[in-house]
């Protein structure tokens, strides 16, 4: 049994739900046999480590910057307004997260976060999905990325993109069930109270 290290990128204008969403699902997962380990460790981070705006005006103060944040085994990019008209040109964020998917185990991301990853070349050739407002934009912008649509989300072995908003709450079950299990999937959802959808 080990626990993994998830870091969840935030900045201003972040659609809320895109991280709380996984942070909760991840941080309340757990181990079926150990009780004292948990699977993951759940963190935050921004470019400067001070408090953020998240869309509709929640302030949430990060765990790490960029320059204190350690190398995560999986990164979790959620989306939003800020992502598709600040961070999608936000070079400095972009290399970052270059520079943490040479070291994770998994890329994720959750909604228009599937932008920055691709800005940041992490989906090229590859299957990717994200809010169905923006497949369209997603398409004309990514060429070399194939965009699926009306899926919850796409697992491409390393690199794991979701649809909109709640849709990264499904993504994060999966997460559990490859890396800790199917029981412990549906024992996350029982304790959240969360009716799981059979499929994606």
């Amino acid at each position: 049994m080990e626990t993994r290290s998830v870091g969840i990128l935030l900045f201003d204008d972040v659609e809320v739900l895109d991280f709380a969403g996984p942070f909760e699902v991840l941080s309340i997962a757990g181990f079926k046999d150990r009780e004292d380990v948990k699977p993951f460790k759940v963190e935050t981070v921004s470019e400067t480590g001070k408090s953020i705006s998240a869309r509709n005006g929640l302030q949430v103060v990060p765990d790490y910057s960029f320059d204190t944040a350690p190398y995560f085994d999986i990164l979790i990019v959620p989306g939003g307004p800020g992502a598709r008209l600040t961070e999608l040109h936000n070079n400095k964020l972009i290399n970052w997260i270059k520079e943490q998917d040479k070291r994770t185990e998994m890329t994720t991301s959750v909604c228009t976060g599937a932008l920055l990853l691709a800005q940041a070349g992490l989906l090229d050739g590859k299957k990717a999905t994200t809010h169905w407002a923006s497949y369209d934009l997603f398409a004309d912008l990514f060429k070399k990325v194939e965009v699926v649509r009306e899926v919850k989300f796409v697992d491409e072995c390393r690199i794991v993109t979701s649809g909109g908003i709640s849709a990264g709450i499904v993504m994060a079950f999966h997460l559990v069930e490859r890396l800790v299990g199917i029981e412990e999937k549906w024992m996350t959802a029982k304790r959240m109270e969360y009716d799981l959808p059979e499929d994606k």
